[in-house]
């Protein structure tokens, strides 16, 4: 159906298109006329929904959603199709499920007279829910594999149909088998959002409550103020991807660097966590930066595992600077102020990249790596090349903190600003035939994240309506009485919860259940915030399923065993440094 699939990048891409340019629009006109575009606001929130579930879509076109880290442990022969066959069924029948849920929730919507800028009604941008599950249903059904396993995956479908409309009156003895059912699709690989809405749709059924409680979540964390920023930051960080700004940072960062002991590695941390900032996703800094920096720190003298597990490990090293994407999602869930999540990141963020840089300093000089003089003609060179990429925080930053925009409004002027870098400045990318395709590919890179975030708030309202962290505090509280040995122990369990989920679902459904717990030892929320961040980070490096662990095999062609000896090293500094940061508040809350 290739009309469909240009209908949906177009789409996509407008919508996207339009979050960026209506708030610089907005505050334009607000700067030179005092008078800004009425309802502006709602229309970038729902923007968003659009984009998020759209971008849903895309993820079940290209097969990207994402799964426990489990899943990527595929099997053979026999147990490989037994896999297969089990998460398909899953897939459809939740997505059934939670497209039959939202279209309860559009049909209550539809009777309700509330408007967007007071003139579209609420249900015309509510519906890309139930129409988003229905092309995923449709598609999960599509991608089962061969007309046998298609028609285990259309039994899914027939699945929920059949609970739904016959088994109302059994619904809380379908609550256990339910449960196990989803777990073991979780093990053969059904994607994360599945797992998530299938356990909310499960427990609202077997209570009575509608189901339509899923999306009604959903809509409200999607259209929430801050959660525009997440796909405008993204496509900021796309843009540089996609263009040459990797390359002329790398040579930036190893003229000012390449001079010093170590000084390429330091160089490949610096760049890397400039990325993660920005993209919000591991995923992207490996895959975007390793194929370029590898060959270049093995040809420089670097040891092959030294260099596979620096980048490896700085994949996901930035998470923690502003404007990182999880700062924001940590903030919008805890409910917590993003600009003191920002600032409380730093001191953190900046151990952690100089731990890594003082190994590759000590690495470069146990290796005898050559150093070639500082040279101030290059250097300027560097510098001057790469003036617009090294303004961008500066522009981000200085427009937040510096009460000239809200959030979502710096966020979109990044945007624009890499838009205009990079096509109009350097060139890098052409307008018409370069920039729908990332567009694009940012757009699925978020559907996947948020279709996971509105499943988990989903299921985090049933678990806070049955006063699920309440009682789980109380438990900690009667078991645990010392606050060092409570950190000890959530630092263990969030370990375990990074290998298994990304940090985006991990947050949103963790936090909620933690933060009583840690209310009830007095744990400042700003230091909370850092030691989830920190322990979820280093999470994608715990072998034997951390996500940045595959992404780097996969990038750089070398087998697992081989990635969990390279992380090891990178894991055991970082490690110390999650200690550091769990024992001395000082370095969060201590700060102005």
């Amino acid at each position: 159906m290739r009309w469909l699939l240009h209908a949906e990048n177009a789409i996509s891409v407008t919508a996207l298109v339009a979050m960026a340019a209506l708030p610089v629009l907005e505050m334009a006109l607000r700067l030179l006329f005092s008078k800004g575009i009425p309802g502006v606001t709602g229309y970038v929130q729902h923007l968003t929904l659009w984009v998020g579930f759209l971008g849903a879509m895309l993820a079940s076109r290209e097969q990207r959603h994402l799964n426990l880290a489990t899943g990527n442990l595929k099997l053979p022969g026999h147990w490989g199709t037994v896999t297969r066959t089990v998460s398909s069924v899953a897939s459809t029948a939740v997505a059934t499920g939670l497209c039959w849920a939202a279209f309860q929730f559009v049909r209550w919507e539809m009777e309700t007279p509330t408007r967007i800028g007071g003139w579209l009604p609420m249900w015309v941008a509510e519906a890309v829910l139930p129409i988003s599950f229905f092309f995923i249903t449709l598609r999960f059904i599509a991608s089962a594999g061969g007309w046998t396993a298609r028609a285990w995956a259309v039994a899914g479908v027939a699945l929920a149909a059949g609970v739904g409309l016959g088994l109302e009156s059994h619904a809380s003895q379908l609550l256990w088998p339910g449960a196990i059912a989803l777990l073991l699709a979780a093990l053969a690989g059904a994607p994360i959002f599945v797992i998530l809405g299938g356990l909310a749709l499960v427990l609202f059924f077997a209570d009575g409550v509608p189901v339509a409680a899923i999306p009604v979540e959903t809509y409200r964390i999607i259209v929430s103020p801050a959660i525009p920023t997440i796909p405008l930051f993204t496509l900021t960080g796309y843009l540089l991807a996609e263009g040459q700004a990797s390359r002329r940072l790398v040579r930036l960062f190893t003229a000012l660097f390449g001079w010093m002991p170590g000084g390429l590695a330091v160089a490949a941390t610096l760049v890397c966590a400039f990325f993660a900032t920005f993209t919000g996703a591991s995923g992207v800094t490996i895959l975007a930066l390793g194929g370029l920096l590898l060959p270049v720190l093995i040809q420089s003298g670097y040891p092959q595992r030294f260099s596979t597990g620096l980048l490896t490990a700085t994949g996901s090293i930035g998470l923690l600077f502003p404007p990182s994407l999880a700062v924001i999602l940590y903030g919008v869930v805890a409910r917590v102020p993003i600009p003191d999540m920002f600032v409380a990141g730093i001191i953190p963020g900046l151990i952690m990249v100089g731990v890594v840089a003082i190994y590759g300093v000590m690495t470069g000089v146990r290796a005898r790596v050559p150093r070639p003089p500082f040279d101030p003609r290059e250097a300027a060179a560097a510098i001057w090349e790469s003036k617009w990429e090294v303004l961008l925080p500066v522009v981000a930053l200085g427009s937040i903190f510096g009460g000239f925009a809200t959030l979502a409004e710096a966020a979109a002027i990044t945007v624009v600003y890499a838009l205009l870098t990079q096509t109009v400045i350097h060139r890098d990318l052409h307008p018409l035939r370069d920039v729908p395709g990332v567009v694009v590919h940012c757009a699925t890179l978020v559907g996947g994240v948020f279709v996971i975030l509105g499943c988990a708030m989903g299921l985090t309202n049933y678990l806070v309506d049955a006063e699920v962290p309440m009682l789980a505090a109380e438990w900690v509280k009667a078991h645990i009485d010392s606050k060092l040995l409570f950190l000890l122990a959530l630092n263990v369990f969030l370990l375990l919860v990074g290998c298994l989920m990304d940090i985006f679902s991990a947050l949103a459904v963790v936090v909620p259940l933690i933060l009583p717990m840690a209310k009830a030892f007095d744990i400042h929320p700003l230091h909370l915030g850092m030691i989830f961040l920190i322990n979820l980070e280093l999470g994608y490096l715990t072998p034997p399923v951390g996500m940045n662990l595959f992404l780097a095999s996969y990038r750089f062609e070398r087998p697992l065993l081989e990635m969990y000896r390279a992380a090891l090293p990178y894991l055991m500094l970082l490690g110390m440094v999650v200690l550091l940061v769990t024992y001395f508040p000082i370095l969060i809350i201590g700060v102005p």
